[in-house]
């Protein structure tokens, strides 16, 4: 991934930090971009842009606009993110549809727009979206988190017949994540069963690679060992 420019979005959070970590340490450039807050000066290595509403598509154009001007380019961008909500259908409420719609469907819709146009112009253009094993069936609990996710698999597949070509398009299936949010709201789990943050990166960096070149609509189960 040497001299690649990639974009992260979520990149502040657990998965994502672990992402970003693991591309410089390939050699790669990195553009963060975050909903949280961020000083860090920019280097020639990363730039970190913060405070940007991936749902507000004019907010993700510029983030994605200046990441690409930073840098000069534009090679893969890696959509991580989200959020996540348990809730029961019957007696939820209907803004959680909303807000898992907006934060798992819009934030990568807007991202992957304004990329599109900077990819087109590199010749291993890449797009890596993050869905989620609970999507293929749903359970108790799980129905907004499941719907918005399983859009984003129409998403991923929509987008890599649109570009065939010219950009590929992936998503990864991760069951439950290892991350300290994870294991203090699910105390009692088996946390070696979950896949670890350097796992799932070590495929989505793989997707986001030269290797893959041959690689566009899969959406691909990292489940671990559950």
């Amino acid at each position: 991934m040497d001299g690649k420019v990639i974009v992260i979005t979520g990149a502040l959070g657990a998965l994502g930090s672990v992402v970003a970590d693991e591309a410089l340490a390939r050699g790669a450039r990195i553009a963060s971009v975050d909903h949280a807050p961020t000083q860090v000066p920019a280097t020639p290595d990363r730039l970190e842009l913060g405070g940007v509403d991936l749902t507000d598509a004019a907010q993700a154009k510029k983030a994605i606009d200046a990441a690409a001007s930073h840098f000069g380019k534009l090679d893969a961008l890696i959509n991580i993110a989200g959020g996540f909500a348990f809730e029961a259908v019957a007696d939820g409420d209907s803004k959680t549809w909303q807000r898992m719609y907006a934060l798992n469907v819009t934030t990568a819709l807007n991202a992957s727009r304004a990329a599109i146009p900077h990819l087109a112009r590199s010749t291993a253009a890449r797009i890596v979206n993050v869905g989620a094993m609970g999507a293929l069936q749903a359970g108790a609990g799980m129905g907004a988190y499941a719907a918005s996710k399983a859009g984003v698999h129409r998403l991923t597949e929509a987008l890599a017949a649109e570009q065939k070509g010219k950009i590929t398009v992936n998503a990864v299936l991760p069951s439950t994540i290892d991350t300290a949010a994870n294991r203090a709201s699910m105390p009692k789990a088996d946390f070696t069963k979950w896949v670890s943050s350097k796992e799932l990166a070590e495929v989505i960096l793989f997707l986001a690679s030269d290797a893959a070149s041959a690689v566009t609509g899969a959406l691909i189960p990292v489940s671990g060992r559950v």
